[in-house]
């Protein structure tokens, strides 16, 4: 059984913690998701679909191990009472989840004390243990996932595990020299198995080392850890205890690896798209217009207009004359004011000169048809790549030439046209090679970017050839890259 001693120290750093960890808090995320760099191989294909909206959690991402070192105070709680002693620690640290993490560990205790006999024998004892400990400890994180703040600056943590240990026990009885004892079988050494318990709370100094204070309890099944006399078959059982400081340092590259997943609450993300939307398909904000003249029907103060008929800012039939007969259906909606009143076609008193009424019935008569844009830009190159996406020099040439006779069309768009087979790796390096092309003629010879549009036609030509195609269509001139994880090296 644990001293008095022992109890209240644990209490009290339980207290510390708790005070400690629930008060700090972080505003950084500690990476962005959309990062794809972050992203193990395994999970591309959510984090792909998390992009495309077509799955609702990002995928998690890959962290950083922790390397602890650490040294402190041990004791063995046994019936002849014990002294503080020395332990050390080195531990390495992996996180499972953003609440559970494995930590294989090693420790060295060494430990003695002594007292007088319970049975009044009068005999006197001291003892020496040092045990070696080898195990795994499983830490659960009690302050990660907050609702009301970002990431914690202290991790609070309990330590639950299994262990090995080897322990080395001398004995001195009644002021003699120091003797090793013989193992007693199963009088009380059973075997050399432990059960760990205890609680830390790490304090976050910066993104790469963090300072922790740990209490921890190795419960045991063996009576015999301190002394063993054939006079005293004792059955209280022996227990370690470990007080310390560790220093942790994260291993791993930051520029691949976010921080050990500890230090990061998973609740970021949905709680900056709550605040700041940028990721979520927002739905397009549709006002009624039920008569569709553009006025919505909450100003419209003439919700039934007629299709096609003009109308003012409050949806209001416009009658340019002032006439009371509304401009769309006034057949002569500029009636001089000598010419009032008007008929119900909106037609004044006043005779209209022959002259006028014949040029009113030609105009009337013509048909205007609407002016069809025409694109005669053709014989433009095919640019081709042996490998990569970079432009040669020829290629280059072939360009600047094509460049001339875009500008002398001005009418005309482009088509930039990549043939990718199906494979994530092709369609990636289709778009690299397409994106150059429009890149050279944009930047090298100063073509408006919004003359270029990105096409791929499956697959159906020559996967190593851009093709450019003169065209009066629309279509997209800016593009994602479709798989940026695939990119050419060049």
């Amino acid at each position: 059984m644990a001293s008095k001693k022992h109890v209240f120290l644990m209490v009290s750093l339980m207290c510390l913690f708790q005070t400690i960890g629930f008060t700090q808090t972080g505003t950084d995320w500690g990476w962005d998701w959309k990062d794809s760099s972050k992203i193990p191989t395994q999970r591309i294909p959510q984090y792909n679909e998390f992009l495309n909206n077509q799955f609702p959690y990002p995928a998690q991402p890959r962290d950083q191990w922790e390397l602890g070192v650490g040294l402190g105070t041990a004791a063995l709680s046994n019936s002849w009472g014990n002294d503080f002693g020395f332990g050390a620690t080195l531990t390495l640290r992996k996180a499972l989840n953003h609440t559970f993490s494995l930590r294989p560990f090693v420790a060295y205790y060494s430990n003695s004390g002594g007292g007088n006999d319970n049975n009044n024998l009068g005999r006197t004892l001291k003892y020496k243990d040092n045990s070696f400990h080898i195990g795994v400890d499983v830490l659960t994180s009690l302050n990660t996932i907050s609702y009301y703040r970002g990431n914690p600056k202290t991790n609070i943590y309990l330590i639950t595990g299994f262990e090995y240990y080897s322990p080395s026990v001398t004995q001195s009885v009644n002021g003699g020299a120091y003797t090793s004892f013989t193992n007693p079988g199963n009088n009380g050494m059973l075997n050399n198995f432990g059960v760990d318990l205890g609680l830390g709370a790490a304090f976050k100094i910066s993104n790469k080392i963090n300072l922790a204070l740990e209490a921890k309890n190795t419960l045991t099944n063996n009576a015999y850890l301190a002394s063993y006399s054939p006079n005293i078959q004792s059955k209280s059982y022996n227990a370690f205890w470990y007080f310390g400081a560790k220093l942790n340092i994260n291993l791993g590259n930051p520029a691949k690896n976010v921080q050990p997943l500890w230090w990061i609450n998973p609740n970021n993300y949905a709680y900056s798209e709550l605040n700041s939307p940028k990721h979520m398909k927002m739905p397009k904000v549709v006002l009624p217009d039920a008569d569709g003249d553009g006025v919505t029907d909450q100003f419209d103060l003439e919700p039934n207009t007629p299709a096609g008929a003009p109308v003012d800012s409050h949806g209001v039939s416009k009658d340019t004359d002032g006439d009371g007969v509304p401009d769309y259906r006034d057949k002569e909606p500029l009636t001089p004011r000598n010419c009032f009143p008007v008929n119900n076609d909106g037609v004044g008193t006043c005779p209209e000169p022959a002259c006028c009424k014949e040029l009113r019935e030609q105009i009337s008569n013509m048909k205007l048809a609407p002016a069809t844009p025409e694109c005669t830009l053709t014989d433009l190159p095919s640019i081709h790549f042996k490998s990569g996406a970079k432009l040669t020099k020829d290629t280059e040439k072939l360009l600047a030439a094509a460049a001339a006779k875009i500008k002398s069309n001005p009418n005309c768009k482009v088509k930039v046209i990549g043939h990718p087979a199906a494979s994530k790796a092709a369609q990636q390096l289709s778009y690299e090679r397409v994106s150059a092309v429009i890149k050279y003629l944009v930047e090298k010879q100063g073509i408006a970017e919004n003359r270029f549009i990105y096409n791929y036609d499956g697959g159906n030509g020559d996967a190593n050839t851009i093709d450019l195609q003169g065209t009066i269509e629309d279509g997209p001139n800016t593009v994602s890259p479709p798989h940026p994880n695939l990119k050419s090296k060049g």
